[in-house]
């Protein structure tokens, strides 16, 4: 089975060049940490197209598909843009998300409006923007779907989002198909949901259901399980209600590399498992074989991303550990404070070092305690000035980024070919005010 980069530590354009120094995309990262300043992300084009490009290989065996980028991943306008350039739609949850996807050049009809708690003003603008599906995830939803829909004289394409009862072995965080979860309808209430599309919501079109039962998901039989059940649940509501459910999302959730003892499965071992199990389970239970639709996002971008920083003042605790703070941490990757996220690094500017490796805490500058980046890692003799790379940091780092401490977020380049472009300015001192506002009362005091 064909290896795919979301099974690889580093972007598939990685080197080592004649100074020693690491190259992504063609670029020497020093003098990218140089012209850009840090911290600073970096996302390699090459490996996010070949993610692009294998996911759609992966499945050309299914005759109808759709492959949504779930943007909250890592959304802006250039990965978008991308993103689209290789024939995928992309899944959003929240008006600014949506219209990002649309200021990128997103055809509308391939985006799907996720999440549990969407607002009224965000179904009226996405269905004023005539995107192609919505997920609905509870009743107060589909009541307000169906309201907007008649307003604007629509009919709407709508999965269910359904909860199969599959736990899989992630974060408690992360998972999201068991039964006790904030997403959802549980099984039990399909009949209910599928008798008031019937007779009461007419402006709602039922396409199918949809499950995502996690992330960072590391093995098959999950995705067979949630086959199976879904499926089942098909064949049911045809008997029983003469329906004839035409599309089916299986969400994402597919596991990426962070580090060594990661073992995340090839995208064609996915592919495989997931077509040949729906096919199988579509005869088996008498049903057409919907269209399939799949909500990958960590996996197609989270590898193509690494994060430069410099490394800053260096504190030694005898026969305890030695700290090297950076000039980020928590601010610009929150993940390993939230739930204990893993990450691999090295010395950009001491590649093929013969310097003895040292264990050491990687921690960031935020006045937390718990503002730890990598926990314990062996680097070769880390100095003051040195420039530290964090792989696989493409995924959720700037997204979940915040302004804590009244840090300014970070600038964000694409390279590609020995070209750098940034994608997202660094954020000014400015910035960091430009929302604030001082009443009047207070300056005339």
């Amino acid at each position: 089975m064909k290896n795919t980069a979301n099974q690889l530590l580093q972007p598939i354009t990685t080197k080592i060049n004649s100074k020693n120094h690491l190259e992504i995309g063609g670029c020497d990262l020093i003098n990218l940490a140089s012209e850009y300043k840090t911290p600073l992300y970096i996302i390699d084009e090459a490996t996010l197209r070949s993610i692009c490009k294998d996911y759609i290989r992966a499945f050309e065996k299914y005759e109808n598909v759709q492959i949504l980028y779930a943007s909250k991943a890592l959304c802006n306008m250039a990965i978008l843009n991308i993103i689209a350039s290789e024939n995928f739609g992309c899944d959003v949850v929240s008006e600014g998300e949506l219209y990002t996807a649309l200021k990128a050049g997103m055809n509308p009809e391939k985006i799907l409006f996720n999440g549990n708690n969407k607002t009224y003003e965000e179904l009226e603008y996405a269905i004023k923007s005539n995107i192609g599906r919505f997920s609905a995830d509870n009743l107060t939803e589909l009541y307000m779907l169906n309201e907007i829909a008649q307003n604007e004289n629509k009919k709407i394409s709508v999965f269910l989002r359904i909860n199969p009862k599959i736990e899989c072995h992630t974060h408690e965080y992360i998972k999201t198909g068991q039964e006790d979860s904030k997403f959802g309808f549980n099984m039990k209430e399909i009949d209910k949901i599928v008798n008031l599309i019937q007779n009461t919501f007419k402006n709602i079109d039922l396409k199918g259901l949809h499950a995502h039962i996690g992330s960072q998901i590391f093995e098959t039989e999950v995705f067979k399980d949630e086959i199976e059940i879904l499926i089942n649940e098909y064949s049911r509501l045809k008997n029983k209600y003469n329906i004839e459910l035409t599309e089916i999302n299986l969400g994402g959730g597919f596991g990426v590399k962070y580090t060594e003892k990661d073992e995340p499965l090839s995208l064609y071992e996915i592919g495989e498992v997931i077509v040949s199990t729906l096919k199988e389970k579509c005869k088996k239970y008498n049903i057409i074989n919907p269209k399939l639709y799949l909500e990958p996002g960590r996996s197609v971008i989270c590898t193509a991303g690494v994060t430069l920083y410099k490394i800053g003042n260096i504190k030694e605790i005898p026969n305890i550990r030695t700290y090297i703070a950076v000039d980020g941490g928590m601010s610009d990757n929150i993940r390993p404070a939230l739930y204990g996220a893993e990450y691999n690094a090295v010395i950009a500017n001491k590649m093929n070092s013969n310097e003895i490796l040292k264990s050491v805490r990687v921690v960031g500058k935020l006045c937390e305690s718990g503002d730890i980046l990598i926990n314990e890692i062996k680097l070769p003799n880390p100095q003051k000035e040195d420039i530290l790379c964090v792989f696989n940091t493409g995924a959720y780092n700037y997204s979940m980024s915040s302004n804590y401490n009244r840090i300014k977020k970070p600038a964000m380049i694409l390279v590609n070919n020995s070209q750098s472009d940034i994608i997202i300015s660094r954020e000014s001192f400015e910035d960091l005010v430009r929302n604030d506002i001082v009443p009047k009362r207070l300056k005339n005091k």
